[in-house]
């Protein structure tokens, strides 16, 4: 284990952010900045879930992250995994029931794969309410579609940790909690709490959503943001203050990985890995003092679009 002794919480990076990479090389790198573990995004360039000999790809990498000492969640938000004209395409909202069944299968696939990893959890989300589908039915269908993937998770003993989104049906903790009095509270349904989506959107500030959560917390991601924009920044470039953050995070007794979320800075990715892990020590409490990086140069600047 690479966490540093006192050190309260675990940190991973995720894969969505070293696109450009080959997975080996990410978690090499991961593993040699003394990073914990990573969110493992399944999808076609790093461990495909639609490829042959999924079963097979994946022990090799249940090896790898063993032979580096690194934990692992699976996380299954590949924007064109399933389709490649549509992000995020289907969902489990689609009004196609075929549509809505390939992402259920994605998820059982996830499921599997988590399993055999030996993740502490499998993160999904709940898609956008479609065109023309009123609430009670989209928040029926997530219920219906969600049933045989947590089926799956409690037989694989693998949480589903259902993370708030900005702008899907999900997307506040009180819209989570609506979702778990709907399924009647089944124990493998658990919380990906993005503490910028904290920042961003709800109504408690971030240290307090933490605290909130706490008893369905099984994922966390982690980077930075400013009110009412759902825009992934590095860590300080926006308006969360970490340090109370972090130690409410710890309080919790929380034992799962809380990982960097830059999908929007693979360009950049191995200099953002590099400069978040200091960051959070930084931030966190117990931790040594280490010195934070400078910002870096113009090549770690974002491209293109900063649309979440």
């Amino acid at each position: 284990m690479n966490r540093r002794a006192g050190h309260p919480l675990r940190f991973g990076y995720g894969t969505n952010g070293l696109t450009d990479l080959r997975l080996d090389d990410a978690l090499a790198l991961l593993a040699d900045l003394g990073y914990d573990g990573v969110g493992l995004t399944l999808d076609h360039m790093h461990l495909d879930p639609l490829a042959p000999d999924l079963a097979a790809r994946t022990r090799r990498v249940a090896r790898r992250l063993d032979g580096l000492g690194l934990g692992v969640t699976v996380e299954t938000g590949a924007r064109y995994v399933l389709d490649p004209r549509r992000k995020h395409g289907p969902s489990l909202l689609d009004t196609d029931p075929d549509d809505r069944a390939r992402r259920v299968d994605l998820l059982l696939r996830a499921v599997r794969v988590a399993a055999d990893l030996g993740a502490h959890a499998v993160h999904c989300f709940s898609g956008t309410v479609p065109a023309g589908t009123d609430e009670d039915t989209a928040w029926k269908r997530l219920a219906e579609t969600l049933t045989p993937v947590l089926d799956a998770a409690a037989g694989a003993g693998v949480p589903l940790a259902v993370e708030p989104e900005p702008g899907h049906l999900l997307a506040t903790l009180a819209d989570f909690h609506h979702l778990r009095r709907t399924l009647g509270d089944p124990e493998p349904l658990g919380l990906t709490l993005d503490l910028g989506h904290c920042q961003c959107l709800e109504p408690l500030p971030p240290a307090d959503c933490v605290r909130e959560a706490a008893p369905w917390l099984r994922h966390v991601q982690i980077e930075d943001m400013r009110r009412g924009v759902h825009e992934h920044l590095p860590l300080g470039d926006g308006e969360i203050d970490f340090p109370p953050v972090l130690a409410a995070l710890a309080a919790t007794g929380y034992q799962g990985l809380t990982v960097v979320e830059l999908p929007r800075h693979s360009h950049a990715g191995p200099h953002f890995a590099a400069r978040s892990l200091p960051f959070l020590r930084h931030a966190a409490p117990s931790a040594p003092s280490v010195p934070v990086p400078p910002h870096g140069d113009p090549s770690a600047t974002p491209e293109g679009s900063t649309t979440p």
